[in-house]
């Protein structure tokens, strides 16, 4: 029941009493109008309306069941309430919800069931106030009425179970769970609300109020259980059943649509209130034939036979026509008409129409009006639209304004209403399709693609009818819109399905593939979004299409001009697309070839993108007084290889944007500058920064061309006062420099005339340090561009490092330094990290005061509380520690001596108890451990400060390969363990001694035969062929121990679940046979027997047969290849190939020898 204002009637003021109206602009969200008093007051403020609910609050509570004249008192109390408008929308203000459910529940025990014109006003009063107050009603009030109400439907005349139903709807909205104990008399076998929802009521109105209280209690809030799902089924199948059932006959249209929409709400209630298993594909083909037929719901020139079930298949079901109505006799011209536009000739008519309509779009609105044309379906419609109006839209003539109307007023109102009616049908099926394609797994819904995205152009006969007829014809605005959430839904996580499309099938062949339907259907898909985007009037909606293209990439040139859009949504959402385009698989050919835009191809009068990235800002001729091109660009012709080496116009477009000023200075989103000219809002800017990085990522041999550029727009931005451009300036400037690296890198096999030359690279750096990004290091006020900066300065080319200037240098290193005492945890792992790059530069991990004071810096941030910190100081440390050994190798034990003992010291035990740290911490830490016990020195090993550390360092190790930890904290903890054994083996003859050095083998032994992870069990076995001699692997129990686990797992070397692991069988049981032949090779004759026994027999034969296939691979060089993938480490091989070999060998012909003469 709509709430009535009982105001009384202001008395009579003079002029001069009346108060001052403030000007308010008239909109259509303006407030509604209320008068004031004479006191300026406005009448029903929220005062007042609290007041009002106060008093007759209290009135109510003061009630009782035996009270004299309860029922006028009740009924007055109930009209004054139900008079005033507590709606927080229009009172913000009002705050009346503590009190609401405490006076219901008393209220409700106040009227008795017999009374059924007061219970008819308590329903209304209960869906009043629940309905305007949002009450979160507490479990003890949901009971009470709810008793109430089920009660008032057992008792009451059938009359008043249209107020009761909406009350109940109201109380159960989202309480569904909580209802338990009262479904089964709502929702069981003859429940209440099955008998009113059934598709046999015929009071439409108790079907409606009984469908949408089945969907308030199918609504799931988050955070709360799921319906049982036996109700839910009940409910699923009663909204189904209402979709599928055609409309009463005397029925009123706008009563069916209203009934046809709480059904299809319950169904997306149902669908998104968790997981749901359709019944099989005949119940999901059910869904989808009903949701189909639904969106399109009175679509002008739509009258086709639904199908009552979509099945899968990759071709589409086509809807059939109706029985043809008798058709009047055309007139020549239409005849004339009809037979120029017959044929196969027909469709491209119909393209040309619709892309001259697209071509002459205006910005105006188009507000839409029911014809009796179909739209862009029909030629003859078209044609005669094209006639008809000197300035065609982008729509059909169904969703144009037309001065001819067609109706009278009262029926134009109700068509209206109609059309408004029918539009919010096709909305909630579209609301209940995108439930669908959320929920249903992806395989299966691919079956049903064909049934929505079409897979030709329509060509001569009907169109199908799918979701890009919504997209492009429907005229309503938020139907489009929802249409295309659905499309995208569909596409997301779908490019694996979508990679088998293939365009090179013949044409004219018996057999059509399966790819090459997939290939028309997305190369309709393109054509279709295409249309939308030079159609489409709407922001919001052409807001949703470019999200759509971000999953099917479109062509440049609509793109270029939608950035002329004044909505700032659009533009961002181009640009976003555009970041999406570049960053594919990147570097893409096709890719390539869109960014390459002939300059002479604007010649003619064809349009280029870049065409619109240059020129879209210049008026009569005359750009911006401010502007500067990138580069000189003559019109000229250029060769192939110029205009390789050109920088793209996207990135001139980007630069366009966020370095020059609007041409339109009116937009109030525009940053004003020093010089009063209005830059492009801010999210464009941003938007067109992150283009311009991710170009830089991935196409770099494209940007390369103007480096020196693309850093001064960077040092502009870091020169801006917003955050937000400098941060994405700095970021600018490090996929910049980490360009750079990539090219330099050896493995890249980039060519030196490819390159970007050294002293370019030297040039650009020393003009960004000089710049404003020492001052973004500075800046402590905003962290996140100190991280940023700090990540620049780690992207910077170690050969350019070396050859800039050496104060430039000390103050790289020296701002690093200082920020790793920063408070803020971003700034501080930033800065250990770039130091972490920094010693490896060649210049500077020779220098013995820069690594000791790194050294120390990278310890203290080891102790740090913050986990990312410690993860990065451990990384560091790593890379130190790599730098320690490649000093130990290349400048000798000069380097080593200098290096302070008490620093190697701390880090090893440091180090040591990282690696009882977190994961990500604990694999840098044992990689560092391995590199620490490798640099050592004997004369440090046998110190005693040394032996404490040393035992705990290496028993870290032993319990962080036994542990559960990760793949990479295992491997990293068996090479540590490696370089463990290859150091004290050599310098150490107490390590056989040791304890722990038996622990450091059991744990090998273990990893080798019964991790899941081949790449650990391969680095566990290089491990345990690190010893150089046979006294290192201590007695004949712990040698045979070590034989039998490599025997082991050589033979169950082929023994895995996981697919993805078998890719390395190959390479484990290479190195399993040469850990195998290097035990061969070291052992003594006490060895014989345990070898011989395990020579001996089935597995022995299987041993002998690996052992023999890798001599012969190695004999063939193939041994080198399967040392890298298994990962082999130079550092911890101790004899040549050929003679572990010859030793291996000559050792197991002398075993069986043996055994062939033993008893």
């Amino acid at each position: 029941m709509a709430a009535q204002t009982g105001l009384s009637a202001p008395a009579l003021v003079s002029r001069s009493d009346v108060p001052a109206f403030r000007p308010v602009a008239l909109s259509a969200e303006a407030p509604p109008f209320a008068p004031l008093g004479t006191d300026g007051w406005r009448l029903g403020s929220p005062s007042d309306a609290e007041k009002q609910f106060s008093r007759c609050a209290a009135r109510l509570r003061a009630l009782r069941a035996d009270s004299g004249q309860l029922r006028e008192e009740l009924n007055l109390l109930f009209d004054q309430l139900l008079s005033e408008n507590y709606n927080r929308a229009f009172e913000p203000n009002i705050n009346v919800r503590p009190e609401v459910c405490s006076l219901l529940r008393h209220t409700s025990g106040l009227v008795p069931l017999s009374q059924e014109h007061l219970v008819v006003k308590l329903c209304q009063l209960v869906h009043h106030l629940l309905n305007q107050l949002k009450v979160i009603m507490d479990e003890k009030t949901l009971d009470v009425l709810v008793n109430y109400t089920a009660g008032a439907l057992k008792a009451c005349s059938l009359w008043t179970h249209s107020d009761v139903l909406l009350a109940l709807s109201t109380i159960v909205y989202g309480n569904g769970p909580q209802c338990h104990q009262h479904l089964s008399h709502l929702l069981g076998e003859d429940g209440v609300l099955l008998m009113y929802s059934s598709p046999t009521q015929p009071n439409m109105e108790l079907r409606r109020v009984a469908l949408t209280c089945m969907a308030n209690i199918c609504l799931r809030m988050p955070g709360q259980p799921p319906l049982d799902d036996q109700y839910r089924s009940v409910s699923f199948s009663v909204f189904l059943k209402t979709l599928q059932s055609s409309k009463p006959p005397n029925t009123d249209e706008l009563f069916y649509c209203m009934v046809v929409q709480a059904a299809l709400k319950g169904l997306q209630c149902c669908l998104s209130g968790g997981k749901w298993k359709f019944g099989g594909a005949e119940e999901l083909g059910s869904v989808l034939a009903s949701l189909k037929r639904l969106m399109f719901q009175g679509a002008p020139g739509v009258n086709v036979e639904w199908p009552a079930v979509l099945y899968p298949a990759p071709l589409p079901q086509y809807e059939g026509l109706s029985a043809p109505k008798p058709a009047e006799a055309p007139k020549p011209s239409e005849t004339q008409r009809d037979a120029t536009g017959s044929g196969k000739n027909s469709g491209v008519i119909k393209d040309l129409i619709i892309i001259g309509i697209c071509i002459k779009e205006n910005d105006r609105e188009a507000v839409p009006v029911l014809q009796k044309g179909g739209g862009r379906d029909e030629v003859q419609v078209e044609a005669e639209s094209l006639s008809k109006f000197s300035a065609p839209s982008l729509y059909p003539s169904w969703k144009r304004t037309s001065s001819d109307s067609e109706f009278s007023d009262p029926e134009g109102s109700a068509q209206c209403k109609l059309r408004l009616y029918h539009g919010r049908v096709r909305q909630g099926a579209l609301h209940c399709l995108l439930a669908v394609a959320k929920g249903v797994e992806k395989r299966t819904l691919y079956g049903y693609w064909s049934s929505f995205i079409p897979d030709s152009p329509p060509i001569g006969g009907p169109p199908p009818l799918t979701l890009l007829t919504i997209i492009l014809k429907d005229p309503s605005p938020k139907v489009r819109a929802c249409a295309l959430q659905v499309l995208s839904a569909m596409l997301d996580g779908s490019r694996q399905f979508l990679a088998v499309a293939e365009d090179t099938a013949s044409p004219r062949t018996s057999y059509t593939p399966f790819s090459f339907l997939l290939a028309t259907a997305v190369r309709e898909l393109h054509r279709a979004l295409s249309l939308a985007l030079l159609a489409e009037t709407s922001p919001q909606t052409l807001t949703q299409v470019i999200k759509v293209r971000i999953h099917e990439f479109d062509d440049t040139e609509s793109l270029c001009v939608l950035l002329l859009q004044p909505y700032v949504n659009v533009r961002v959402s181009v640009l976003t697309l555009y970041g999406a385009l570049v960053t594919t698989q990147a570097p893409l050919p096709e890719v390539q070839l869109l960014l390459q835009q002939p300059e002479g191809s604007s010649s003619g009068g064809s349009f280029t993108p870049k065409d619109s990235a240059l020129s879209w800002r210049q008026r009569d001729g005359v750009s911006s007084p401010s502007r500067t091109p990138l580069t000189p660009s003559p019109r000229g012709p250029r060769t192939p290889a110029e205009e390789a080496s050109s920088p793209p116009w996207l990135l001139q477009l980007c630069v366009s944007l966020v370095t020059q000023p609007r041409e339109d200075q009116s937009d109030s989103d525009g940053a004003g500058t020093g010089g009063g000219l209005a830059l492009e809002p801010s999210p464009v800017r941003l938007e067109a920064l992150q283009v311009m990085s991710h170009l830089v990522r991935g196409y770099f041999s494209r940007a390369q061309a103007c480096l020196c550029e693309i850093g001064q727009v960077s040092a502009r931005c870091l020169g801006e006062t917003d955050p937000s451009i400098q941060l994405h300036g700095a970021k600018l400037l490090e996929e910049l420099g980490t360009g750079i690296i990539q090219q330099y890198r050896a493995e890249n096999n980039v060519p030196e005339s490819s390159r970007v030359p050294m002293s370019q690279v030297v040039l650009f750096w020393s003009e960004v340090l000089s710049g404003p990004l020492n001052r973004a290091l500075q800046n402590e006020q905003h962290p996140t561009l100190q991280t940023s900066a700090c990540d620049t300065l780690s992207s910077i080319l170690p050969q350019a490092f070396a050859q800039l200037p050496d104060k430039t240098q000390l103050m790289c290193i020296t701002v690093l330094l200082g920020l790793t005492y920063s408070e803020n945890y971003l700034v501080k792992t930033a800065a250990v990290r770039a130091l972490g790059v920094y010693i490896l530069f060649p210049c500077l991990r020779e220098d013995v005061m820069f690594v000791a004071d790194t050294a120390n810096t990278i310890l203290a941030a080891l102790d740090d509380r913050s986990p990312n910190v410690r993860a990065k100081a451990a990384w560091s440390l790593g890379n130190l520690t790599d730098t320690l050994i490649v000093n130990m190798e290349s400048v000798g034990v000069d380097f080593q001596e200098e290096l302070s003992d008490m620093l190697l010291l701390k880090m090893l035990q440091a180090a040591t108890r990282a690696s009882a740290d977190k994961d990500r911490v604990k694999s840098n830490a044992v990689r560092a451990l391995g590199n620490l016990l490798h640099f050592l020195r004997q004369s440090q090993l046998s110190r005693a400060v040394f032996q404490r550390p040393l035992e705990d360092a290496v028993r870290a190790l032993v319990k962080t390969v036994q542990s559960e930890a990760t793949m990479k904290v295992r491997w990293n903890a068996c090479y540590a363990l490696g370089n463990c054994l290859h150091v004290f083996a050599w310098h150490s003859p107490v390590f056989v001694l040791a304890t722990w050095s038996g622990d450091a083998f059991s744990s090998l032994c273990h990893v080798v035969t019964s991790c899941k992870n081949f790449k650990v069990r391969i680095k566990s076995a290089a491990a345990l062929a690190v010893p150089s001699s046979r006294g290192c692997y201590g007695d004949m129990e712990r040698f045979s121990c070590v034989w039998r686990s490599l025997a082991t797992a050589l033979e169950n070397s082929e023994d895995t679940n996981d697919f993805l692991e078998y890719r390395y069988s190959a390479s484990l049981r290479h190195t399993l046979s040469k850990a195998l032949l290097h035990l061969l090779s070291v052992s003594q004759q006490q060895d014989m027997p345990a070898l011989g026994a395990s020579l001996d027999g089935e597995e022995g034969r299987a041993i002998k047969e690996h052992l023999i296939k890798y001599v012969r691979a190695e004999e063939g060089g193939e041994g080198e290849q399967g040392e890298k993938e298994a990962g082999g480490d130079t550092n911890v091989t101790c004899y040549s190939k050929p003679h572990i070999v010859y030793l291996g060998l000559t050792n197991l012909c002398l075993y069986n020898c043996i055994y062939l003469i033993s008893p």
